[in-house]
C-alpha cells in the first residue's frame, strides 16, 4: 500500500513538473506575442511592404547578376524585371557575358568546362531563388514567426531597430531585418541559412534604397554559397515607370 502511494506521488509530481514547464513556455510565448512594440513594428513593416509592392508593380527595372567562384567572375547577366500578376518578379534575360576560357580547348576539356559552367549556373540560380524568399518578406510568414515566439527586437546604433528572427524560412536559420526608425521601411537584411542541408551554408546580405517617389526597393544583394565558394551579386537599377 505504502509503495503504491509512493508511486502515485512520484507520477503526480512528474505530471505537475511537466505542466509547470509547459506553462512557462506558454507564458514566454504569450509575452512575446503580446509585446506591443513588436506588434507595432511588424504592423508598420507589413503596411510598408504592401505599399511598396503596389508601387513596384508600376515599374520595370534592370537586374545585373554576377556569379563568381573563389573571387573570379564567371558569368554576368542582365535581366529586365517587372512584377507579374501573381505579385512575383518576372525576369527576361537581355544580356549574357560569360568569362573567356583564355585559350583553345580540346573537345573533352571543352565539354568538362561546359558541364562545370552548367553546374555553377544552376547552383547560383538556386541560392538566388532562396535569397528572394528573404529579401521579399512575407507578411504571413512574419506573423507566424511572431505567434511562435521566434521574433525579438534589438536596438541598433543611431536609434534604429532590428527584427531578429529564427526559423523563418528554414529550421534554425537566422534573419536580421534593419528597420528605418522614421519611415518604418527596411534598410537592410542579413541572413544565415542553407540550401538543402545545413552543411550547405548560404549567407545573404541585402541593402535597400528609395526611388524619387519614396518606393523602397532592394538595391543590391550578395549571396554567398559557402561550400562551393560561389558568390552571386545582384544590382538593381534603371527603374522606369511602365
Amino acid at each position: 500500500m505504502t509503495r503504491s502511494i509512493a508511486v502515485a506521488r512520484k507520477f503526480l509530481g512528474s505530471r505537475l513538473a511537466t505542466l509547470a514547464a509547459a506553462l512557462v513556455v506558454l507564458s514566454v510565448a504569450g509575452a512575446l506575442a503580446q509585446n506591443p512594440q513588436l506588434e507595432e513594428k511588424l504592423m508598420a513593416l507589413k503596411q510598408s511592404q504592401a505599399m511598396n509592392k503596389q508601387k513596384l508593380a508600376q515599374y520595370t527595372w534592370q537586374e545585373t547578376e554576377t556569379i563568381s567562384i573563389k573571387g573570379s567572375v564567371k558569368d554576368t547577366k542582365i535581366y529586365q524585371v517587372q512584377m507579374g500578376p501573381n505579385g512575383q518578379q518576372q525576369k527576361t534575360e537581355i544580356s549574357n557575358q560569360k568569362a573567356s576560357s583564355g585559350g583553345r580547348e580540346g573537345r573533352l576539356k571543352e565539354h568538362v568546362v561546359e558541364k562545370k559552367t552548367e553546374e555553377y549556373q544552376e547552383y547560383g540560380q538556386q541560392i538566388g531563388a532562396l535569397a528572394k524568399q528573404y529579401t521579399q518578406p512575407d507578411p504571413e510568414r512574419l506573423m507566424q514567426a511572431k505567434q511562435q515566439g521566434n521574433i525579438s527586437l534589438q536596438m541598433a546604433p543611431g536609434g534604429g531597430v532590428n527584427l531578429v528572427i529564427k526559423n523563418y524560412v528554414k529550421p534554425n536559420d537566422s534573419v536580421t531585418m534593419a528597420i528605418n526608425p522614421q519611415t518604418k521601411a527596411l534598410q537592410g537584411i542579413t541572413v544565415a541559412s542553407y540550401l538543402n542541408d545545413p552543411s550547405d551554408a548560404v549567407n545573404i546580405t541585402a541593402g535597400f534604397a528609395k526611388l524619387p517617389d519614396g518606393t523602397n526597393h532592394v538595391a543590391n544583394t550578395t549571396i554567398n554559397g559557402v561550400s562551393k565558394q560561389l558568390t552571386v551579386n545582384e544590382q538593381n537599377s534603371n527603374y522606369q515607370l511602365r
